[in-house]
């Protein structure tokens, strides 16, 4: 009896290794913050509305149902080789705190390599006036097994995911103007 006892602990113990190493991917996360000189209500009237991604340069194009509501939808065509697009779903929103949240529904890993991706959009007020407007996403890789490829590893991810934010958020600092220090 302790002969077998021991050699079903060595048999457990000997697949540690094997579990260790097959968990897959983490979720990784993402905040691009920029300071910009426009008041706070000033900036929500431009990135509020989630219909509405025409301040985004990336964005060729957004299409979608029922405004601002929670569960509502966009898909963005975005300006690039052959017109990719991205569909979303309103979690949640709110005018009063100049916020809203969103996840993708449908992209495909060549456009955005990520999965299961959620993103936050904020615009605070700045001390000393402005806004701050705060970007932050949380998503999975675009391969969600073991050994992914280069371009759909986790730092292909978070590239990605920092481009979108910082070419968004520059486009603000451009039409805004940044704070007098």
């Amino acid at each position: 009896m302790q002969k077998r006892k021991f050699l079903m602990i060595l048999a457990a113990a000997s697949l540690l290794p094997v579990v260790a190493q097959a968990h897959g991917p983490t979720r990784q996360k993402v905040t691009v913050t920029v300071e910009v000189a426009a008041d706070p209500a000033t900036v929500w009237a431009t990135v509020g509305n989630f219909q509405d991604m025409s301040w985004h340069p990336a964005v060729r194009s957004s299409v979608g149902e029922n405004g601002n509501d929670v569960d509502a939808t966009r898909m963005l065509t975005l300006a690039a080789d052959g017109d990719p697009t991205i569909s979303e779903i309103l979690y949640k929103h709110s005018d009063k705190k100049m916020s809203y949240s969103y996840r993708i529904t449908d992209v495909l890993v060549e456009v955005l390599p990520v999965t299961n991706y959620s993103s936050h959009l904020t615009v605070k007020p700045r001390d000393g006036g402005g806004s701050l407007v705060e970007w932050r996403g949380a998503f999975y890789r675009g391969y969600p097994n073991n050994d992914p490829p280069e371009n759909l590893n986790d730092a292909a991810a978070i590239a990605a995911v920092t481009g979108v934010y910082q070419t968004g958020l520059d486009a603000l600092v451009e039409k805004f103007g940044a704070p007098a220090s």
